[in-house]
Order: C-alpha cells, then sequence, then structure tokens
C-alpha cells in the first residue's frame, strides 16, 4: 500500500477536494493546494495545518496552461510530488433549455482541459523518479450520457477513458493512475441541485474512499456501490430501452 508524502490537489478550496487535503494532512505531510479563491483555500489550509501538514496555498486556474505548468512544476521542485489529483470542476446542465455554447466551452475546458493542464507538467518527474500516484475526478456520470447534463457527462466521460488509457501506458514506468468516480457528494456543485439526490455522501467519508482506493492504486475508485452498479448497468443497456427513462429524469441547472 502507497504512502504519500508530497500531494498535490487542485479543487481544493471546496467540496470533495478540501476534504482531501484534510484527510492527507498529517505531520510530514506536505500539501500543495490550489482553487481560484485564496479565500476559501486559507480555511482549508489552516484547517490542514492543525493536522501537523506543511500546507503551500496558491490561487490558480485549471484552464491557464501556462500557469498550470509553472505552479506544479515549482512545487515538484521542492518537494518531489508522489501524488496529484485532478480535482477541479464545474457542473452545469438544461434546466433552462439547451445547454449553451458558453457554458459547454467552460465546462470542457475546466472538467477536461484542466485535468490534462494538471497531469502533464507533473509526468516528467514522476516517470524520471519511477514512482508516482494521479487521481482523475470523473464522475458516475461518465458510464452514460444524461440529457440533463450532456456537457457534464461527456467532459467526465473522456476523463475516464484517458485516465484509463493513461494507467495502461504508464504502468510500466511505475506511475500509476486511478480514475474517480463517485456519485452525489455534498458540495457547492450539488447544492443547486433541486432533485432528490440518491445516496448522497457526506464529502469527508468519500475523501476517505477516496485515500484508500489510490493509496492500493485501484484502476477505478466508483462509490456508493449500489450507485455505481446502476450506473454501469444503465451504461451498458441499449438507447432504445434506457432513452426514454432518462429522458423523464429531473434537469440540472
Amino acid at each position: 500500500m502507497k504512502q504519500f508524502q508530497s500531494i498535490l490537489i487542485t479543487g481544493a478550496s471546496s467540496g470533495i477536494g478540501a476534504a482531501l487535503a484534510e484527510e492527507f494532512a498529517a505531520p510530514g505531510v506536505t500539501l500543495f493546494l490550489g482553487g481560484r479563491s485564496i479565500e476559501r483555500l486559507a480555511g482549508v489550509s489552516e484547517a490542514c495545518r492543525k493536522r501537523g501538514a506543511t500546507v503551500e496555498a496558491t490561487a490558480v486556474d485549471v484552464v491557464n496552461r501556462a500557469q498550470m505548468e509553472e505552479w506544479i512544476t515549482a512545487a515538484d521542485q521542492k518537494a518531489p510530488l508522489d501524488l496529484v489529483i485532478a480535482n477541479a470542476g464545474v457542473s452545469g446542465g438544461t434546466l433552462k433549455g439547451m445547454e449553451k455554447y458558453e457554458k459547454t466551452r467552460l465546462i470542457f475546458e475546466t472538467n477536461l482541459d484542466g485535468v490534462l493542464n494538471t497531469v502533464f507538467p507533473a509526468l516528467p518527474g514522476m516517470r524520471s523518479r519511477r514512482r508516482g500516484q494521479i487521481g482523475l475526478m470523473a464522475s458516475l456520470a461518465a458510464y452514460r450520457g444524461l440529457p440533463g447534463a450532456p456537457a457534464y457527462g461527456a467532459s467526465k466521460a473522456a476523463v475516464r477513458v484517458w485516465g484509463e488509457s493513461l494507467r495502461g501506458n504508464l504502468s510500466s514506468k511505475g506511475v500509476g493512475v486511478s480514475v474517480i468516480m463517485p456519485g452525489f457528494i455534498k458540495s457547492q456543485m450539488t447544492a443547486s441541485n433541486k432533485f432528490p439526490m440518491p445516496f448522497l455522501m457526506e464529502a469527508d467519508r468519500a475523501a476517505r474512499i477516496v485515500r484508500r482506493g489510490l493509496e492500493r492504486n485501484r484502476p477505478r475508485i466508483a462509490f456508493p456501490w449500489p450507485m455505481a452498479c446502476l450506473a454501469w448497468f444503465i451504461g451498458i443497456l441499449s438507447p432504445a430501452l434506457i432513452d426514454p427513462l432518462l429522458a423523464r429524469l429531473p434537469k440540472k441547472d
């Protein structure tokens, strides 16, 4: 089982990203936390320092490739990274009609380009040291396109497939890759949902599940298991069977 001492997390200012930072925080651990709000990051950083971790918080936007490369390269030079979690993401949906082009582009840029901008700067160091772990935040929505959130599901599906492919490519280089696929987690992202969310989970519980999966280099960290089984099953059904049912699901704002 892997133990991590130098960890970088994007989207660490709230939700599961903040919960992951606190979950990994401990004496001897260095955390590099990134997010768009330095004010929220300050609160997370303080909580992690109280747990004994060394913390460096940086205001970064994952869609800014040059900024991300500079931040991650500098972090790796300070404390060689052995875990990178590409967590930052945004959501949207069709509650007010078809998703607008601008919103669709923003979702893809953040959820997909943001992952690429996080992973690629970290790879040279990990590959040269022949060790490290990468966690990519996808979603159970990656198993099947949903009419209520097309861009979100598609972007997370791309992350899932790319991560699974990357895992096979990097396994011989000593670098592990885990695709993280949570269901509904209590966060700012889900707070706006006006519909029932089955198996809604607290962020700290989700963080514990993710940590165990990353330490064991699991290919997929999909949870909670009843929701994961249902999402996988929906994904293998014929569209002729499932499309009429999916069309009745509530829309997401």
